[in-house]
């Protein structure tokens, strides 16, 4: 009948699960509150999958699916690097952040994930904040980063910037010998609730930062405050600096921006930074040191994981600036044995997730 998908068409999302590992991916639709999610689950060997709920206007359905295989999958090997014993997961709302919250949505939403007892867990991420989620907590206990006043531990942006800053200083000290900032030109491009915090530290430690951000009044008031120096967002790829840090949305290193970047160093927030892992080889070629983002990104899951068992922000903090020593190994292994930081990470990840595995076939009961 017109309208409805062909098998050949549903075949090809059982494909596309087979190649990147997933073990799960649910769509819920909710009439009344007119939600539209999708959540994926990739991988639960180390332990139940974690990982945020984005809302975004995506142009179509296979752009929404598209996105949320590649962010859990993502969220895998950032469980893994950074030593959790969580699986990854991610769930996209299909809507406009800005026009189609309601508290209807975010508790259909807690509604849907309450099904899967215990096996997902989720929280803010782009386009969601964590006070959306009080309205899912009226449904689902099975959250994170919740408001401090509803027993969360609040936003996660500051930590997550910290992350990146631990990366930024590893890749310092590999390329130039010390982790100072003082002096260094350092480019971030987003300038949302990390990308700001990131600008911030980073002017703080005595950088020379120039940053971008897509609406202009943000780049206007966060230049104002911090006195960096605002640019085209469409330049930045471009501009020579030390560092680069991307901290907006995915794939800003693609086919062909990578022939375009003039930096020493890539490391930011953003999710999916490379269109195409291949990319990283590219930037070896080019004696670009790429750190990479499910590593340097890990901050916000290390403090969100850490609610699950009980907060402890020093633990926390030991376990974010614990990202240098793990980025500063990866980097001389990967000079060492002429490999792209990538297939160094993705090896680190693979022989956790196999070990993990290994122990788990004792039986305890």
């Amino acid at each position: 009948m017109k309208g409805r998908p062909s098998v050949a068409r549903m075949m090809d999302i059982f494909e596309e699960m087979a190649r990147r590992g997933h073990e799960q991916v649910i769509f819920n639709y909710d009439r009344t509150s007119g939600l539209k999610a999708i959540i994926a689950i990739h991988d639960t060997t180390l332990g139940p999958a974690l990982g945020g709920c984005r809302m975004l206007p995506y142009a179509t359905e296979e752009a929404a699916l598209t996105d949320v295989l590649r962010l859990s999958e993502g969220m895998t090997y950032k469980a893994a690097a950074a030593g959790l014993d969580y699986g990854g997961g991610k769930t996209v709302v299909l809507g406009d952040p800005a026009t189609d919250k309601s508290e209807a949505l975010f508790r259909a939403l807690g509604r849907f994930i309450d099904t899967l007892n215990g096996r997902y867990r989720t929280g803010e991420d782009v386009g969601t904040s964590e006070n959306d989620f009080v309205h899912s907590l009226r449904e689902t206990r099975f959250l994170v980063g919740l408001p401090q006043a509803y027993g969360g531990s609040g936003d996660t942006g500051d930590n997550t910037a910290l992350g990146v800053m631990q990366a930024i200083r590893a890749g310092l000290m590999h390329r130039f010998g010390t982790t100072s900032l003082k002096g260094r030109r350092v480019v971030v491009q987003g300038l949302g609730k990390v990308g700001y915090h990131v600008a911030r530290r980073s002017v703080e430690e005595g950088a020379d930062v120039i940053a971008a951000d897509i609406n202009p009044h943000v780049v206007g008031r966060v230049a104002s405050e911090l006195g960096l120096e605002p640019m085209d967002p469409w330049a930045v790829v471009e501009t020579s600096c030390d560092v680069f840090s991307p901290c907006a949305l995915g794939n800003v290193i693609n086919a062909e921006t990578v022939n375009k970047l003039e930096c020493q160093i890539v490391a930011g927030s953003a999710n999916n930074q490379l269109e195409d892992d291949s990319l990283a080889d590219t930037l070896r070629e080019k004696n670009i040191l790429y750190a990479p983002d499910f590593i340097a990104n890990a901050g916000g899951l290390i403090q969100v994981a850490n609610e699950i068992q009980g907060y402890n922000p020093e633990r926390v903090k030991h376990q974010i600036e614990s990202i240098y020593d793990l980025l500063l190994a990866i980097f001389e292994e990967a000079e060492r044995t002429h490999q792209s930081t990538m297939t160094v990470a993705m090896k680190h990840v693979r022989q956790r997730l196999v070990l993990v595995h290994d122990i788990r076939r004792i039986r305890t009961s």
